[in-house]
């Protein structure tokens, strides 16, 4: 008979904020913007900032027992208002993949059935195995599995080389934490993309703008400063020109080829979905590899470092450089073309 787990207690919240009874144990539940401009609850914005700014130093948020559980929840939630309220894609998705990784070390501690109640929480049709022929803790409905597999590149989770029986997916318990680190990461990822933010009191603000400041010297790439939001193609520098129309209609580019386009698209602001959407012109297109090439340039994925584009003297080396103009010669980098070349055009 399968064992059900009671209750969730108060310092599962701390380490799972992103659950929907983690509200009900907040001391302060109406908690508002405008609140985090008192003094009296500067430890929690200081909390929150410290956790996106671990997810950009080390792609984790820390586990601390000795701050008060309040605080580590309500952080939590303040923590994805200043990722928001970045309005970058970079930080926003960044958070989110240091709370999955820091999760998933959580959930490959956690008993069989308190994984199945974290399950019942994203209202997975996750289950105990108490079959003997197959030899797997759990099983989950293969809708599930495909959703949360959609960017895992290894070949074991392709689902020909998965034990499927009766609509359900078998998994090992890391396998079945990973997945669910994998729901965690597109659940706060979701809640830092919205753009209708409240007024910000200047302490919030404040906190903002060291982010932004610090994930700017995280990534190394001083170009990506002023660069305006919407991706301006007339402004690409012709040796992307020349890459992009490739591709657009759907002919092969070199290795070099295609990580200069992908990064130079990525470090000018174009979000990664678009850059996916870009790739299905090409014949040899997989989704499953294109997502995780695409993102892992993004930072989105494995070691967290966003790559800048080669500079122009390695795209002469490998041919890539075409059809110079005069601008060119008084750049040293793709990135620093599109900037001048916005600075031109304001």
């Amino acid at each position: 008979m399968q064992t059900v787990f009671s209750k969730f207690a108060k310092n599962d919240y701390t380490k799972y904020p992103f659950l929907k009874e983690a509200a009900k144990y907040l001391r302060l539940p109406d908690l508002r913007i405008e609140d985090l401009a008192n003094s009296e609850l500067q430890e929690i914005l200081n909390r929150a900032e410290e956790r996106v700014e671990e997810a950009i130093l080390y792609v984790r948020v820390s586990r601390n027992p000795r701050r008060t559980e309040d605080i580590e929840i309500l952080s939590f939630t303040v923590a994805i208002l200043l990722a928001a309220a970045t309005q970058s894609t970079f930080i926003q998705k960044r958070y989110a993949l240091a709370e999955a990784k820091q999760a998933y070390e959580d959930f490959k501690l956690e008993p069989k059935e308190k994984l199945l109640k974290i399950a019942q929480n994203f209202e997975w049709k996750l289950a105990l195995n108490n079959g003997e022929r197959i030899p797997y803790p759990f099983a989950v409905d293969f809708t599930v599995y495909l959703r949360n597999t959609a960017s895992l590149r290894e070949k074991k989770w392709k689902l020909n080389n998965r034990t499927l029986t009766n609509g359900k997916v078998y998994l090992t318990g890391n396998e079945a934490s990973r997945l669910l680190a994998e729901e965690v990461r597109r659940h706060v990822e979701k809640r830092t993309e919205t753009r209708d933010l409240p007024k910000l009191p200047q302490r919030v603000l404040e906190a903002v703008e060291r982010i932004k400041k610090l994930s700017t010297e995280k990534i190394g790439n001083t170009e990506m400063e002023s660069f305006p939001k919407t991706v301006t193609q007339t402004a690409f520098p012709p040796c992307v020109q020349v890459l992009y129309q490739a591709f657009s209609s759907g002919r092969h580019l070199s290795h070099v080829g295609r990580f200069t386009l992908t990064s130079f698209l990525i470090n000018v602001g174009m979000p990664s979905e678009t850059v996916i959407e870009l790739f299905k012109n090409i014949s040899d297109f997989n989704l499953r590899m294109t997502r995780y090439q695409v993102e892992h340039i993004a930072g989105e994925r494995g070691s967290g470092t966003r790559y800048t584009t080669p500079k122009c003297d390695t795209l002469k080396t490998h041919g890539v450089c075409t059809n110079p103009d005069s601008l060119c010669r008084s750049v040293r980098h793709p990135l620093g073309y599109y900037r001048r070349k916005m600075v031109q055009k304001r």
